[in-house]
């Protein structure tokens, strides 16, 4: 595999930019109220201020999250274009960190995101958190231990390094060595992908495991693994500031819903949670969000 030194200094201010999360497995938390900065300049214009509380959903929301007067969401912002850290070094920003603060402005509430490692969101959701809200593909395994309102849908696409100088074919990943991000839905397929090769007597698909997808990016970028593969917004947002240090190759597969994230049988929140994003989507908030993000595919159809 190429290395492409020239690539990688280009890749080094996104890295800051978007990956400047919580390190380590402590939590910080951001009020929400700062519209900080991002790569992308339509950042700043959702004013979650023009979205208007609804009393009648309001009142659904349980006594124990209205006490201090907050939505406390977890979530891992190492996920850009959706959940990441802007150019401040601190803010949250990202169309989920949009949905957040419009959907706890529904409810009355003052959205408090709370920086998180991915895979211990869903484990604390109840205890620290009073939801979860970082791409969580609706799986039945994650279902067995937590509530999903859907509310966007998403496929995944592989991308190699532009050109794919190591001729990837993604109909035959048998030898390839892949990085991904840990405990994603991506990891789970290439893992399957991987024992069928080994059933078939081919050589391994070597998956890369990353705890962050900036990571699992630079691996690519630095010419450590052939390709990485992950969910289609996060891979087209990356290769647009990548000015074409890569490019996507096969097909997107996969086409999956992404859910916000309630404790298991808490219909009181789960109900609001639901009312407040069909709320959002009959007012336009819901568009509007997705679309400054240039993510109008991700629309969910409530019905």
């Amino acid at each position: 595999m190429k290395n492409t030194w020239k690539a990688t200094a280009a890749f080094a201010a996104i890295v800051l930019c978007a990956g400047m999360s919580a390190c380590g497995t402590s939590d910080a938390s951001d009020s929400g109220k700062s519209s900080g900065t991002s790569s992308s300049s339509a950042a700043a214009s959702f004013d979650p201020s023009t979205v208007e509380t609804d009393e009648t959903i309001a009142a659904l929301v349980p006594d124990y999250v209205k006490k201090d007067g907050k939505l406390t969401v977890g979530t891992d912002t190492t996920y850009a274009p959706a959940e990441f850290i802007g150019e401040d070094g601190k803010t949250a920003v990202g169309y989920d960190v949009d949905l957040t603060k419009a959907i706890a402005k529904v409810m009355g509430l003052e959205p408090e995101t709370a920086v998180s490692e991915f895979d211990m969101i869903i484990p604390s959701i109840g205890s620290k958190y009073d939801i979860g809200i970082s791409s969580f593909t609706v799986t039945p395994e994650r279902q067995e231990a937590v509530d999903f309102v859907t509310y966007y849908k998403a496929g995944s696409t592989w991308v190699t390094q532009k050109g794919n100088p190591d001729k990837v074919d993604t109909k035959d990943l048998c030898g390839v060595k892949v990085a991904v991000q840990t405990g994603t839905t991506q990891e789970e397929e290439l893992n399957k992908m991987n024992e069928q090769c080994k059933a078939d007597g081919k050589p391994d698909l070597t998956v890369v495991q990353t705890d962050q997808t900036t990571a699992a990016v630079q691996q690519l970028v630095n010419g450590q693994v052939d390709a990485y593969v992950g969910e289609t917004p996060v891979v087209l947002y990356y290769q647009s500031k990548q000015q074409g240090a890569f490019e996507p190759v096969g097909d997107e597969f996969g086409v999956i819903k992404v859910g916000a994230a309630v404790t298991k049988g808490n219909t009181e929140l789960g109900d609001a949670l639901k009312q407040s994003f069909e709320k959002m989507n009959k007012t336009g908030d819901y568009k509007k969000i997705l679309d400054k993000w240039d993510m109008s595919s991700l629309a969910y159809d409530f019905k």
